[in-house]
């Protein structure tokens, strides 16, 4: 689809039209864009207006041109060559596909009207293929651009001018002013590499006589460089400076926070140092928006807990509570839900330790300790603010569990966090807190409880016959065939044998009869009988049904969920 259609709309009023924004949002776009002179798309996007994806399916529409979504398609090595890095970021072209057959290159475009790029690909590919351009959003194009073409060797050549002292022109010639400091553009590139990797956080660790560099990938550490002692101090410096922390103070922990344009697209980075026996422990975690805000549908919940939760959201007033470990995808989970009833009709506030995902039309607020602002006092202040639905980032003490089941009690919504291990887990732990049972009985709305584990690798898992015990640990029958998958590795997941994460979940819906029983302080044993008598699945049947639909091993739910009920 080479030729697209004439535009029949200006972007703003096929915008209006197809209801995405409103007047108003759009007068302000314009006057924001004669003020900026920023393309009116991109502001759309900056302004939280509308999504990038939903930017792209209108012009689709509009064009007559066929979109793409970047982040579902893997390009061909062989089609990469064709067009080198720095000519694919100056144009905004990325080329994904190549028909030797029919001699047609497929380029995903910002903008396929581009007549001068497209003359540009065909002057670079002398005129051997016929193009077929394919609609894709701007940040998509960036991100995978550095995705394809790599950010390790702009990392293994920066460490190359710093060790030798020799320039690397190649990678000086496509930095900007501003990065021609080598320790500049080494802190720059590995946050690069790591936001290209999905890493979730970025640690540097000094030890004696070298710094190591670990990613979390999919919750696992992986170790991705060790570098010389001698680099550590203008990389702290470098740090802290991004950081607006203070260079001088070594001693003491810091927190700070990095906002960057990364891959076409805003990040955040909260930034922690702690002082340690060979320099400062520093650790970033990588704040993705995108990655932020996932649709309800797409938590990978089983139909049945997916029904429950909207059940649970259909209550006008109680409380829900999202529990696990740290790095559990609690903050994920809430913000769904967030997303999923945000609406002008309603007005949602939050209470949070920091704000991680400003989300549009949601008044959001960071705990302030300067201030006095911490979650008890939030609360009474967020209370004379007429929310219908409230956010605590955290139950952690008397004080906050007291004011959300205050909030409760008056008829709002009220979503929080707890750290347990389990969804039952949180009822003793809200009485271990201080919440009387009458207010606990009849004001909780259900506890989700989850955790998250790794997917297998589709192009590398290995099909085999499970033994005796492990039928024992899935629950089915010794005589059964039933075949499961183990991990193996693979260059497309760099050889770990698993690409992505999932959720492993369980939902505790209360009803009168365990609100009954919480009054009169019933065992953990009678809630847990009356739970599951009335359909509770612990997480350990989620994960075994994981691992039963090949997409997840049992090692790996081991390590995250307890089994050990599974064999008794």
């Amino acid at each position: 689809m080479s030729a697209p259609s004439r535009n029949k709309l200006p972007l703003g009023e096929l915008l209006v039209s197809k209801g995405i924004i409103t007047d108003d949002q759009l007068r302000i776009a314009l006057l924001e864009q004669r003020r900026s002179g920023i393309p009116l798309g991109k502001l759309m996007v900056s302004l939280g207006f509308a999504s990038e994806n939903v930017l792209r399916e209108a012009l689709s529409e509009n064009l007559g041109q066929e979109s793409v979504d970047l982040s579902r398609v893997i390009a061909d090595v062989q089609t990469i060559r064709l067009v080198p890095k720095e000519m694919a970021k100056r144009l905004l072209v990325l080329p994904i596909g190549l028909n030797l057959a029919t001699r047609r290159l497929t380029v995903a475009m910002a903008n396929p009207n581009n007549l001068v790029a497209l003359d540009q690909l065909r002057l670079q590919t002398k005129d051997q293929f016929e193009i077929e351009t394919l609609l894709a959003a701007e940040s998509d194009i960036v991100r995978a651009i550095d995705q394809y073409y790599g950010f390790e060797l702009s990392i293994d050549g920066i460490l190359r001018e710093i060790e030798t002292g020799e320039i690397d022109y190649a990678s000086l010639a496509n930095a900007e002013a501003e990065y021609s400091q080598p320790v500049v553009r080494l802190i720059d590139a590995l946050l690069a590499d790591a936001v290209t990797r999905g890493a979730s956080d970025i640690h540097f660790e000094p030890e004696q006589s070298f710094v190591r560099i670990r990613y979390r990938i999919d919750g696992v550490l992986r170790q991705i460089r060790a570098l010389h002692k001698t680099y550590w101090p203008a990389m702290v410096v470098r740090l802290k400076v991004l950081a607006t922390m203070n260079i001088a103070e070594t001693r003491a922990p810091q927190d700070g926070r990095i906002s960057l344009t990364l891959s076409g697209r805003p990040l955040d980075f909260r930034v922690s140092a702690q002082p340690t026996t060979w320099g400062e422990n520093i650790v970033l975690r990588i704040l993705d928006r995108q990655k932020g805000l996932v649709p309800l549908e797409e938590l990978g919940l089983t139909d049945e807990n997916l029904d429950a939760l909207r059940l649970m959201i259909a209550r006008p007033e109680g409380i829900i509570l999202v529990t696990g470990p740290t790095g559990s995808g609690k903050t994920t989970t809430l913000y769904s839900i967030l997303n999923h009833i945000n609406s002008v009709a309603v007005n949602i506030m939050t209470l949070e330790d920091p704000v991680e995902y400003p989300i549009p039309q949601i008044r959001q607020t960071s705990v302030n300790e300067v201030s006095k602002m911490d979650f008890a006092n939030g609360i009474r202040s967020m209370m004379r603010q007429d929310p219908d639905v409230i956010l605590i980032g955290e139950i952690r003490d008397k004080d906050t569990a007291e004011m959300a089941f205050r909030a409760a009690m008056t008829g709002h919504q009220v979503y929080s966090t707890l750290h347990t291990n389990s969804a039952i887990g949180a009822l003793p732990r809200l009485l271990d807190i201080g919440v009387l049972p009458d207010i606990l009985s009849g004001n909780m709305i259900g506890i989700v409880a989850q955790r998250l584990v790794r997917t297998l690798c589709t192009f590398c898992r290995e099909e085999y016959s499970p033994d005796d015990f492990e039928k024992r640990l899935l629950q089915i029958d010794t005589s059964s065939n039933a075949r499961i998958y183990r991990a193996v590795g693979c260059p497309k997941c760099e050889h770990q044998g698993y690409r992505g994460r999932m959720t492993v979940i369980e939902i505790l819906k209360l009803d009168a009869d365990l609100d009954e029983l919480i009054a009169r302080r019933a065992t953990m044993r009678e809630i847990r009988e009356h739970a599951l008598a009335k359909g509770f699945k612990p997480l350990a049947v989620d994960a075994c049904r994981r691992v039963l639909e090949g997409r997840t091993t049992l090692d790996e739910i081991a390590r995250v969920v307890d089994l050990t009920d599974r064999v008794g």
